[in-house]
């Protein structure tokens, strides 16, 4: 049986003066998915991602989340509709504790608590502190974020946008200014993390080991449209990805003169 779509986005056109950063896009994603979007710098991935989100608004074309019509939708409204997104620079308050960046986090999906009186009830101090377990980020829960190496700060980030229970995650650059011999186990942490609870994620990556591990689907972008859509190892294997996106050399290409 296949999975529920989720999220439609079709027809989607942006340009940005003479820059066309979208041109047609047309995807379906679907429940459960672990999806890495790649591309070099100025593909049009993270516009998508930003139009998926409502930071940017489509030139044309719709989005659908379960159905619905979410274009032109401001990010908080998408948000309490169950879409959640990480930053490549962690989105984070440093002089505040880790535990107090999660309950601030929680007020904004919770409206029974109040940026104005701290969310420091017992029952809201349990939920953060289960999602902070499930990352493990417990034992530093009364850290201050500025005193985090990266790593465990961009985990931070990640669990402040599952406070929401998001039914779609979308991270960008998870283990951009991530030491090399912590990336596995940063992502290690975080997919068993997100394995706890049904959701969709979405994540933009640059490292094709990190793609190659942990998605079950490539979307690679190209000058504002999409290349390759398919298993990671045949997306990577796609000659216009090798040429475009890995900078590889198409194996059945011949040798120049």
């Amino acid at each position: 049986m296949s999975q529920a779509l989720l999220l439609r986005a079709q027809g989607l056109h942006k340009s940005f003066g003479a820059v066309v950063a979208a041109h047609d896009l047309q995807v379906d994603i679907r429940a459960g998915e672990r999806i890495s979007l790649i591309g070099s710098n100025g593909a049009g991935k993270t516009t998508f991602v930003n139009m998926i989100t409502g930071y940017v608004q489509p030139d044309q074309g719709q989005i659908l989340l379960d159905g619905d019509d979410i274009t032109g939708k401001s990010p908080r409204d998408i948000t309490r509709l169950g879409v959640a997104r990480s930053f490549q620079i962690p989105q984070l308050y440093p002089s505040l504790s880790v535990l107090d960046n999660m309950l601030v986090a929680q007020t904004i999906h919770d409206n029974r608590l109040s940026l104005w009186r701290p969310a420091n009830k017992a029952d809201a101090v349990l939920r953060a502190q289960e999602v902070l377990a499930r990352f493990r980020l417990l034992d530093h829960q009364r850290r201050l974020v500025a005193e985090l190496p990266g790593g465990l700060r961009k985990l931070v980030d990640i669990a402040l946008a599952m406070t929401g229970s998001p039914k779609l995650l979308l991270l960008d650059e998870p283990t951009s200014g991530v030491a090399a011999e912590e990336k596995f186990p940063m992502m290690d942490t975080v997919m068993q993390a997100l394995g706890s609870q049904p959701l969709t994620a979405l994540f933009v990556e640059h490292d094709m080991d990190i793609v190659s591990r942990y998605c079950d689907r490539v979307i690679a972008f190209y000058s504002g449209r999409i290349i390759a859509d398919d298993l990671p190892a045949v997306a990577l294997a796609n000659a216009d990805v090798r040429r475009y996106v890995t900078g590889e050399k198409d194996p059945q290409e011949p040798p120049h003169a």
